[in-house]
C-alpha cells in the first residue's frame, strides 16, 4: 500500500509542475538548441499531458524541422509510454490483474489481447484518437511482455509523430499545404483501419455450423 501511495503522490507532484510551467516549457522548445534536453522535456509533456501532445509535436516540428522534429517528438512520446508501462506494472499490476479477471467478459477480452498483443498494440498506436494512456495502462496491467509492448509502441507511434511535426513545420512555412498533409494521413488511417478490421475478422472463431 505504501508503494502505491508513494508512486501516486510522485506522479501527482510531477503533473502539477508540468501544469504550472507548461506554457514556459513550450516556449523554451521554440528557442532551445539542446536536443537531449528537448527530448527530456517532450517526454515529460507526453507523460503528463496537460497540453495536447499534437500541439507539443507541432511546436517541436516548427522549431527543428519536420524530420528532426518528428524524431524528437517520437523519442519523447515513446519514452513516456515506456515509463508509464514500468510505473503501472511495478506499482499496480497485482491489483490490476484482480480487476481484469474479476469479470468474465473482460477476462476473456484480456486473454485474447495477450495472445495478439503485438499487432493489437501496433494497430492501436497507428490510430491517434485512441488515448495513449489507455493502451499504456491496459498493457501494463495485463501479462504482455515489456519487449512486445515496447517494439509495437515504438513502431506504431512513428506515423502520428511525423504528422504532428510536419503539420507544425508546414504551418510555419507553407500553410496551404497543411490540408494535403492531413489528407495523406487520413488516407493512411483509412487503410490502417481496413487492415485492422480484416485482421480481427481472421481471428474470430468460425461458428460450428460453418465448420462442417
Amino acid at each position: 500500500m505504501f508503494k502505491k501511495i508513494s508512486l501516486a503522490l510522485l506522479y501527482a507532484a510531477a503533473a502539477y509542475l508540468i501544469y504550472r510551467y507548461g506554457e514556459e516549457i513550450v516556449a523554451w522548445f521554440q528557442s532551445s538548441s539542446h536536443i537531449a534536453l528537448v527530448i527530456l522535456a517532450a517526454t515529460a509533456m507526453a507523460l503528463f499531458p496537460v497540453l495536447p501532445y499534437p500541439v507539443v509535436g507541432g511546436v517541436i516540428g516548427a522549431a527543428f524541422g519536420p524530420v528532426l522534429g518528428a524524431a524528437i517528438t517520437w523519442a519523447g512520446s515513446t519514452a513516456a509510454s515506456l515509463l508509464m508501462f514500468v510505473f503501472v506494472r511495478y506499482g499496480y499490476q497485482e491489483w490490476g490483474q484482480r480487476m481484469l479477471y474479476r469479470y468474465e467478459r473482460l477476462g476473456k477480452l484480456t486473454v485474447l489481447f495477450e495472445r495478439n498483443a503485438f499487432l493489437t498494440i501496433l494497430f492501436a498506436r497507428l490510430i491517434p484518437f485512441i488515448p495513449s494512456i489507455i493502451i499504456n495502462v491496459y498493457s501494463a496491467l495485463s501479462r504482455v511482455s515489456f519487449t512486445a509492448y515496447a517494439v509495437a509502441s515504438a513502431l506504431g507511434k512513428i506515423p502520428a509523430m511525423l504528422l504532428f511535426a510536419f503539420v507544425g513545420n508546414t504551418l510555419m512555412t507553407e500553410p496551404g499545404a497543411v490540408w494535403l498533409t492531413i489528407g495523406i494521413y487520413g488516407g493512411f488511417l483509412a487503410v490502417t483501419l481496413l487492415v485492422y478490421r480484416q485482421w480481427k475478422r481472421s481471428k474470430e472463431p468460425v461458428p460450428s455450423d460453418r465448420k462442417a
